[in-house]
C-alpha cells in the first residue's frame, strides 16, 4: 500500500516526516510526494536498495501514510459498515488489508485495519487519501449515529518498513521482548522496540517477509538509527525502489491501479469483499458486479525489449486495436526485463495473451503472465475463523 504523487498548491508547504533530517543526512534525493517531502533514492542508486531487500533487509519511512484511530462503543461497527472486509472474524491482535467502496462499488481507498478490540481499530490510509478517508469516516459515522472518535496520529507518530529475508534477524536484538517467531503474517503486538513503545506488525508492502513499526515521532530517528546499526548492515531504501519492489509482487497502487473508477472484481481484490457480511456501503453494487462478472481484468504482463513501458501507454491487440491502458511499468530488477500491469478486457486476459505495448510510436511485444511476478516470501497470515452459522 502507497499512493501516487500529487502537486499541491503554492500555498501549501510539504509535510515532513520525524526521518526527513536523517534522510538528508543520508544524502537522500528529496521529492514531494501526496503533499509531503520523501525520499526517492539514496546516492547508492535504486538498483542497490531493491537488491537490498530481496536478498538482505531494507529501511523504507512510511510516515507519510495516514495512521487514524476509531475508538468508541460504536467503533467496530463503523469499521464494518465501511470496509469490505469482515472485521468482526479478525481477533485482537490481527490485522487485515480492505477496501472503502463508494456506493457503486468504486474504490474511495485500500486500508490496512488493525483490530486493537471491539472499542479500538487502528487504520492505516494511503497519504494523498488520509483527509478523504477521515471525512468519509466522519460522514458515515454522523449518517448512521454511530458513537465513535476518530484520532489521527499520522503527524505525531512515525511509521518505519523493516523488509526482505533477514528483517527479523535486524530487528530481533532491538525487541527482544517480542516473540517475532510466533507473529504471523499481518499479526501485530504492543512491545518495546529499542526501549520504546511500538506497534509492531508483520505487514510490509514488498513481497518479501517483514515488519512496519509506529513509535512516537520524538522516537523514531533514534529506533531509524538502531536499525540502520544492525550487523545485517539494513540499507535505507526510498520511494523508487518501493515502487519495483510492489510491481513486482504484483501489488496494486491507489491513483493506477485503483481508484474510484476501479471496482475489486476487476482489480483482483474480489477476496477482501465479504459480501456474506451485514450491510456495507456498496456492497449491493459489488454483489451486482460479482454476479456479472467484470467486462476487464488487471493483469500482469512481461514486456519485450524496445522501452520501459509507463502509465498510461496504450495495450494493443494483434489486429492493433487499442484494447487497455498499462497502469503501471517498470524495467524489474529480479527478472532483468521490463514487465507492467494494466487493464485488458476479460476476454483478453488469459496467461499467455499476446498483446503490444506501444512506446513512444513503437509497438513492443507484450505477454500476459501470472501474478506476482517474483514469487511471494511474506510470511503466511494467521487463518481467519470462518463465520458463524
Amino acid at each position: 500500500m502507497t499512493s501516487e504523487p500529487s502537486r499541491q498548491p503554492a500555498e501549501r508547504a510539504l509535510l515532513q516526516t520525524p526521518l526527513t533530517a536523517a534522510h538528508r543526512r543520508l544524502g537522500a534525493r528529496l521529492v514531494d510526494f501526496a503533499g509531503w517531502e520523501m525520499p526517492v533514492q539514496y546516492p547508492t542508486g535504486i538498483l542497490a536498495e531493491h537488491t537490498a531487500v530481496r536478498e538482505g533487509c531494507g529501511l523504507f519511512d512510511l510516515s507519510h501514510m495516514g495512521r487514524v484511530y476509531v475508538r468508541g462503543p460504536d467503533a467496530l461497527a463503523l469499521s464494518q459498515w465501511c470496509a469490505t472486509r469482515d472485521l468482526a472474524r479478525v481477533p485482537p491482535g490481527g490485522a487485515a488489508y480492505a477496501l472503502l467502496c463508494a456506493p457503486d462499488g468504486g474504490i474511495v481507498d485500500d486500508v490496512i485495519a488493525y483490530v486493537l478490540g471491539p472499542g479500538e481499530l487502528l487504520f492505516v490510509f494511503n497519504a494523498s487519501n488520509r483527509e478523504v478517508d477521515v471525512q468519509w469516516f466522519r460522514d458515515q459515522a454522523q449518517e448512521k449515529g454511530f458513537s465513535v472518535a476518530l484520532d489521527d496520529q499520522t503527524q505525531e507518530t512515525a511509521l518505519i518498513g523493516v523488509q526482505g529475508p533477514r528483517a527479523q534477524e535486524a530487528l530481533a536484538p532491538l525487541a527482544s521482548g517480542a516473540d517475532l517467531d510466533a507473529l504471523p503474517g499481518y499479526g501485530f503486538l504492543q512491545t518495546t522496540v529499542a526501549g520504546y513503545p511500538t506497534l509492531l506488525a508483520r505487514t510490509g508492502y514488498t513481497g518479501e517477509d517483514g515488519f512496519e513499526l509506529m513509535v512516537r515521532a520524538e522516537h523514531s530517528e533514534t529506533l531509524w538509527e538502531a536499525l540502520l546499526d544492525s550487523p545485517v548492515q539494513p540499507r535505507a531504501c526510498g520511494l523508487g525502489a518501493r515502487d519495483t519492489l510492489r510491481t513486482e509482487a504484483g501489488m496494486s497502487l491507489y491513483g493506477h491501479e485503483i481508484d474510484r473508477s476501479t471496482n475489486p472484481f476487476e482489480a483482483r481484490l474480489g477476496w477482501v469483499v465479504s459480501l456474506n457480511k451485514a450491510a456495507f456501503v456498496g456492497r449491493e453494487a459489488l454483489r451486482s458486479i460479482k454476479v456479472q462478472g467484470p467486462t476487464r481484468t488487471l493483469v500482469g504482463l512481461l514486456v519485450g525489449e524496445g522501452g520501459v513501458p509507463r502509465p498510461e501507454y496504450p495495450l494493443v491487440a494483434t489486429n492493433g486495436t487499442e484494447i487497455g491502458r498499462v497502469t503501471s511499468g517498470t524495467f524489474s530488477p529480479t527478472l532483468r526485463r521490463s514487465i507492467a500491469l494494466g487493464y485488458l478486457p476479460a476476454s483478453d486476459d488469459g496467461d499467455g495473451t499476446e498483446v503490444a505495448v506501444q512506446v513512444r510510436g513503437r509497438r513492443v511485444p507484450a505477454r500476459v503472465s501470472a501474478l506476482p511476478f517474483v514469487p511471494n516470501r511474506a510470511r503466511p497470515r494467521a487463518r481467519i475463523p470462518a463465520p458463524a452459522r
